[in-house]
């Protein structure tokens, strides 16, 4: 199967085609499409789904992926690397483990939120024009409208259920799992007490309450996710062990190591190094 490079940190194309069908391939980069016109089918590690005005997909690296133009289509492709993201802030990274962890590497949509289709499409139009006319301080303006759009998109990504428990039986439930994934960097907030006395359950309950909606246990889920994330740093950015020790709430690189062992069989350091072989 053909594997594609990507030799910039980030790449924008406008497509226009009547008729094309692209062999399924592979990136080595993360792409975003933005249907602007136009019909077609998507696929993504072999499952098929038709595409329409105002999609966006979310392709990752090492997904097998395709489509077919069965109409007069066009439609705009954002790329960017790993060297894209070690360029932003923390803050911003941040930002994106809502798609790293939830992300299922399915085909379709990746905005549920309806508002944010018009809103996406200006955002793609106006790289559209900043990209064809060069204006003053174009690659600043090009970055920040990149950004934002990779933040909308894991806003809605973050409504999707994550792949590694039971489809949620309630909102609440849901609103739990979000509300997990927002305060992830601060403790305090997570513990059983606070989390009760926020969705107004009891707090001898909740951790069975939960249990019961996701299929996994509260501090399980906490601890994976926490785990999930120090894998795509590990993957996506330059930041060694220590640096990611405390916002994480770990108490040293130690005890990290240790909980990523515990949960993965291998160290950080020998996960990162057979990730760099593959």
């Amino acid at each position: 199967m053909e594997i594609r490079n990507l030799y910039l940190p980030f790449e924008l194309e406008l497509w226009e085609k009547d008729h094309y069908e692209a062999r399924p391939h592979k990136n080595t980069f993360f792409e975003m499409v933005f249907v602007l016109e136009g019909t077609g089918i998507q696929w993504i590690n072999q499952y098929r789904l038709p595409f329409a005005k105002d999609k966006l997909f979310l392709i990752f690296p090492q997904d097998s992926h395709g489509f077919e133009i069965q109409s007069s289509s066009k439609l705009f492709f954002i790329r960017f690397n790993s060297a894209y993201l070690n360029q932003q802030s923390k803050d911003w990274v941040k930002r994106l483990e809502f798609i790293f962890h939830n992300h299922n590497h399915l085909p379709g949509c990746i905005l549920k939120t309806v508002a944010d289709k018009p809103l996406v499409r200006a955002l793609v139009e106006a790289l559209i024009r900043e990209h064809h006319h060069q204006f003053p301080h174009t690659e600043e303006v090009i970055q920040q409208l990149i950004n934002t759009i990779i933040t909308i998109a894991a806003r809605n990504i973050s409504l999707i259920t994550p792949i590694n428990i039971d489809k949620p039986k309630s909102e609440t439930a849901m609103l739990m799992i979000n509300y997990i994934h927002q305060h992830i960097y601060e403790p305090s907030k997570l513990r059983v007490e606070e989390l009760a006395k926020h969705f107004n359950l009891s707090a001898t309950y909740l951790s069975e309450y939960f249990k019961i909606q996701t299929g996994s246990s509260l501090q399980e889920y906490v601890m994976n996710y926490k785990i999930k994330i120090i894998e795509m740093r590990l993957i996506h950015t330059n930041l060694n062990i220590s640096e990611i020790v405390y916002e994480l709430g770990f108490s040293d690189a130690s005890h990290l190591n240790r909980i990523f062992k515990k949960y993965r069989g291998i160290s950080p350091s020998e996960f990162k190094r057979r990730v760099k072989q593959t």
